[in-house]
């Protein structure tokens, strides 16, 4: 009965999955070892064409893989041998010692409660085996980090680390770091906890739309959340939003900002689509059905990456330890 109970809801799934056109992807990613789950683009500035994906590997036994656009595995830009690592994020400009700057990596890696940070594209750890988060936490499973994003201040030009966990409270679910260095090292400095729960499932995915200092992330199986990225703007929601548009899960979210325009890309994990809202109102746009089951994290840029991807990219995690990449004009969000 149970089996005949599974198999109901597989062909359900599947029927949801295929009444939208499908998108095939331009490029799908060599397989990562375990259990691929959250990507984030890292833009060449000499050469956009030699950009890299990079893309977590959710196993005790994880890393982070680096992919070059033909979805090729990068062996000498991959982290292995990490514990757990669950989503991670990227920025440009980090100061180190107020005199050099890098581009940064940051994941999360839960098995040892840790918040990692790289210089890209050297790959050189700058955390000193990494930064313990969520200190103190009460829940079960409360300090255990998943979910992260970076947000640099258009007001102080900071860069801050906003972070999420497995479980933790109905108020202060987010714990927020800045991120800077001195003479000695490279620091996370706790400014904030913020950030309301349903306490229906948990919280993984979080983005930031760093031209307007919000930061979005999913209640899973509530709605898509909106708060102020500064933290002197304080600490009150903005909104809650989307929820009736999903299936079940929220999950991955990426910002695709133009110009005069801007939009959310959010994964409906359980309906194996994409659900777009407009970024300035929130709005529901339309839903997109790209060829991948099951995803967990996404990342996306509309800046042009050589002549595979002119029009920018959007990068998928896919239920198969793979990733699928798609030219951002097949997603017609100008259309």
């Amino acid at each position: 009965m149970k089996k005949l109970f599974f198999v109901g809801l597989l062909a359900l799934a599947s029927s949801c999955h295929n009444n939208l056109p499908k998108i095939a992807p331009d490029v799908i990613t060599e397989h990562t070892l375990h259990d691929s789950d959250d990507p984030a683009i890292w833009i060449n500035p000499n050469d956009p064409s030699k950009s890299i994906v990079f893309g977590t590997d959710k196993n005790t036994d994880g890393a982070i893989y680096a992919f070059d656009l033909e979805g090729k595995i990068i062996e000498d830009k991959t982290i292995r041998g990490l514990k757990r690592p669950n989503n991670v994020d990227l920025e440009y400009g980090f100061k180190i010692n107020d005199s050099t700057e890098t581009a940064i990596i940051a994941f999360t890696e839960r098995e040892r409660k840790k918040m990692r940070l790289y210089a890209l594209p050297e790959m050189i750890p700058l955390d000193g085996g990494g930064f313990s988060v969520f200190k103190n936490a009460q829940e079960p499973e409360g300090d255990l980090p998943m979910g992260i994003a970076l947000y640099k201040s258009q007001v102080s030009n900071k860069i801050y680390a906003i972070v999420g966990r497995k479980n933790g409270p109905l108020e202060g679910y987010l714990h927020q770091y800045e991120l800077y260095s001195d003479s000695i090292g490279v620091h996370a400095k706790l400014v904030r906890k913020f950030g309301k729960f349903s306490g229906k499932k948990e919280i993984e995915a979080i983005a930031v739309d760093n031209k307007n200092g919000i930061v979005y992330y999913a209640d899973e199986m509530h709605c898509i959340r909106k708060y102020y990225a500064e933290p002197s703007k304080g600490d009150e929601e903005i909104s809650c939003f989307g929820g009736d548009h999903f299936k079940k899960d929220i999950e991955g979210i990426a910002i695709a900002q133009y110009e005069n325009k801007g939009f959310l890309i959010v994964s409906n994990q359980q309906a194996h689509t994409f659900n777009i809202f407009d970024l300035e109102t929130n709005a529901f746009i339309k839903e997109l059905n790209l060829g991948t089951v099951e995803t967990d994290g996404c990342d996306v840029t509309t800046v042009a990456l050589g002549g595979k991807f002119p029009n920018g990219l959007f990068v998928s995690m896919n239920d198969d330890r793979n990733f699928f990449f798609h030219d951002l004009a097949k997603l017609k969000l100008l259309e």
